[in-house]
């Protein structure tokens, strides 16, 4: 006798039927030969019209599927109507993760945590690639060191110039990597650093006093002096929320002000 076991093994497994929405498919299915490379970056696409003859959706299909891919950074229009593939810029995926991040409720010694294992590797990294750094890139620096010593009365200002600061340090660590995981992070601590800024105002002249010493060790090219000061800045902003009696498990509010770093 035939168990119910057995004519359950005996039944054909089927695949699932794709539900997706059409214009969905249709960005799911340029996106796969965008990442393949049989759509190279910097090549057109199709006009809407090939798009739609070529994969059998109605037209309007094909529009929202590229809005999507727009949306998501792999197109953008140049000349006015046609689509080129492209590389999504930093800014746009670090906007994208600030606000997931957000939205996940991170918190300050969450993100301290990974703060204290990326950013004094950055500052090392920088210092080690300082031979072969732009003249363009270091001038950048030194400007960035100058406009927060003018700003230091402006708290939002000051922010500002530290999330470009540690963007600066990153980017010339010349590590994609690496830029990609320290920015959103750093946009999200707006918040945190306005609030920082409010219950201990000397930290704005900690905070100009360590830059100054980290963007000239890796200005100098001394790896163990750039990552040694990065590694006591990162330190003395946890010892700063601490002072400040601030709950360092409480999830930080996203700021929309530290998406504006982004655009």
């Amino acid at each position: 006798m035939t168990t119910s076991a057995s004519k359950r093994r005996s039944v054909a497994s089927l695949p699932l039927i794709d539900t997706a929405p059409g214009y969905k498919r249709v960005a799911d299915l340029i996106e796969t030969e965008i990442l393949s490379g049989r759509l190279p970056v910097g090549n057109l696409l199709p006009t809407e019209g090939e798009l739609s003859e070529q994969l059998g959706v109605h037209r309007s299909t094909v529009r929202e599927g590229i809005r999507a891919l727009e949306n998501s950074g792999l197109i953008k229009r140049v000349g006015g109507k046609r689509l080129k593939i492209v590389v999504p810029e930093a800014k746009s995926v670090a906007r994208v993760n600030t606000r997931a991040l957000g939205m996940r409720a991170a918190s300050f010694r969450q993100l301290w945590d990974v703060q204290m294992q990326l950013e004094p590797f950055s500052a090392r990294r920088a210092a080690e690639a300082a031979e072969n750094t732009s003249d363009e890139l270091k001038a950048r620096l030194r400007d960035n060191l100058a406009e927060l010593e003018a700003d230091l009365d402006d708290d939002e200002a000051i922010i500002n110039d530290d999330i470009a600061f540690h963007r600066l340090i990153a980017e010339m660590a010349d590590n994609e990597a690496l830029s990609l995981a320290i920015a959103p992070i750093a946009a999200l601590l707006f918040s945190a650093t306005i609030q920082l800024y409010e219950a201990v105002p000397a930290a704005r002249h900690r905070l100009l006093q360590a830059h100054r010493a980290i963007g000239a060790a890796v200005l100098a090219g001394d790896p163990d002096e750039a990552e040694c000061w990065m590694e006591r800045h990162i330190r003395d902003f946890r010892r700063g929320y601490e002072i400040g009696g601030l709950n360092m498990n409480a999830p930080i509010k996203l700021d929309t002000r530290s998406l504006s770093a982004w655009q």
